[in-house]
């Protein structure tokens, strides 16, 4: 499971800055969720082999009583119990101030790694200023420069050193006939995640509320259908009965981040009372950027009329455009309908994300391609794109070598996707081409 690393600080230290340095991006990868934009973002962060989740904070103020500042303080608390270590953000050329000795008298309580970043740093690293930072009894700050990257990496690699991260064969994995699909049902709260993963048990496993939020952690459930073996993962989990009516703390975004990059398949499940939101376009957006195999599966479907049933097909087909190759089912998990489709869909994603494309077979279909329909010059030069190989599975991973195939365009590569799709009957999985150019000495040559 990825370690989550939350970025902790007072106002104007530069969390976001460095948040975006440690994800390499401009912004969260999960943003949006009601209740919780404001002072957290989520991001994905990579060191080496290594994958991590960041979380961006607001300005935390510990002794906030009323207001705002008391709501972003709940959220940073949040942040800080779900992580596994936590940064904690100083600016260096400000120095210490009341309120970093307030934030470390907090964060000495929570048990937690804390790691300090001086911040705003650059050509400052054996400055005198940083001595100052010992005072706040959290060992040696690191000093960063989040605007210009310095010293970034030591401090990542400081953060994860104590974590021990699970290697495994991939491909071996894959291959492994005993080996259960990690299935992780995901979805904004109140859709009926836990109620869905009950019926399908038949049992009363996980505590199911009409309350969003009522679940917590990602747990696991052993399930076996068929003669397959499924582990079904609840993007939430277990609450203790006394914590069910706390009221900002209703979803674990980490956890459902987690859940999903540990996942074979993910079932995304929609609310067909309410449409797709942008809870649902974030959440269906992180797991094509984890390259999870997915169904979508609208659930209360009775509880709509056939008007109501045509606009949330439009509001599917427009804001969720990007996951149109996953098939698209309709239940009532109350009523038990509608349950037998989805586990074919599942079934058949899995296989999709884990097949084999023969050398052979893809050359021939990128040949035949091509003879159908050419790609678009590129000046005086057409890209020639020679033959393919597979590059990876789950998600399926098409490598073709040719010259001048950094001009392929985009509505190329999606003619190569569908006839690539359509001739392995690849539905429920992402399907990523990537194109290699080699060097045409006779370039200049070609008509």
């Amino acid at each position: 499971m990825k370690p989550v690393l939350a970025l902790v600080g007072r106002p104007n230290v530069g969390k976001s800055t460095l948040f975006n340095r440690m994800t390499k991006s401009r912004d969260a990868i999960v943003a949006d969720f009601a209740g919780l934009t404001r002072d957290r973002h989520y991001g994905d962060g990579r060191l080496g082999e290594h994958e991590y989740i960041v979380v961006d904070t607001g300005g935390f103020e510990p002794t906030a009583e009323s207001g705002i500042y008391k709501e972003m303080a709940k959220q940073t608390r949040q942040a800080v119990a779900e992580a596994d270590a936590v940064v904690f953000v100083v600016d260096v050329r400000a120095g210490v101030s009341g309120q970093d000795h307030d934030i470390a008298r907090y964060l000495r309580t929570v048990g937690k790694k804390v790691l300090i970043a001086a911040n705003k740093a650059e050509g400052m690293t054996e400055a005198p200023q940083l001595g100052e930072f010992f005072e706040l009894g959290m060992g040696a700050p690191h000093p960063v420069s989040a605007a210009h990257g310095q010293g970034v990496r030591s401090l990542i690699e400081a953060a994860l050193e104590d974590f021990v991260f699970e290697e495994a064969d991939a491909d071996a994995a894959l291959d492994d006939p005993d080996r259960p699909i990690r299935l992780a049902v995901a979805g904004r709260p109140n859709v009926g995640k836990s109620t869905l993963i009950n019926t399908w048990l038949g049992e009363e496993r996980l505590v199911a509320f009409d309350l969003p939020g009522t679940t917590r952690d990602a747990i696991s459930v052993p399930f076996e259908r068929g003669g397959q073996k499924f582990e079904l993962i609840d993007t939430a989990g277990l609450r203790r009965k006394g914590k069910v009516f706390e009221s900002i703390e209703k979803f674990s975004v980490v956890k459902t981040l987690q859940a999903i990059a540990d996942a074979n398949v993910v079932l995304l499940l929609l609310d067909a009372t309410q449409g797709v939101t942008d809870q649902d376009a974030h959440i269906a957006g992180y797991i094509l950027d984890s390259g999870r195999a997915v169904v979508l599966a609208v659930n209360k479907w009775d509880a709509v009329d056939a008007y109501q049933r045509e606009m949330l097909q439009r509001s599917i087909e427009q804001r969720l455009a990007f996951l149109k190759f996953a098939p698209v089912l309709h239940l009532s998990a109350i009523k038990r309908q509608g349950l037998g489709p989805v586990w074919k869909s599942i079934a058949d994603a899995w296989a999709s994300a884990t097949k084999t494309l023969p050398t052979p077979v893809l050359t021939r279909l990128l040949a035949d391609s091509v003879a159908f329909q050419q790609p678009k010059r590129a000046g005086a030069f057409r890209p020639k794109l020679r033959y393919a190989h597979q590059g990876g599975r789950n998600p399926p991973l098409i490598v073709i070598h040719g010259n001048s195939l950094e001009h392929i365009t985009d509505a190329y590569r999606r003619f190569l996707e569908g006839r690539f799709r359509a001739h392995f009957k690849l539905t429920g999985t992402p399907l990523r081409i990537e194109m290699k150019s080699s060097r045409n000495p006779f370039a200049e040559k070609d008509s």
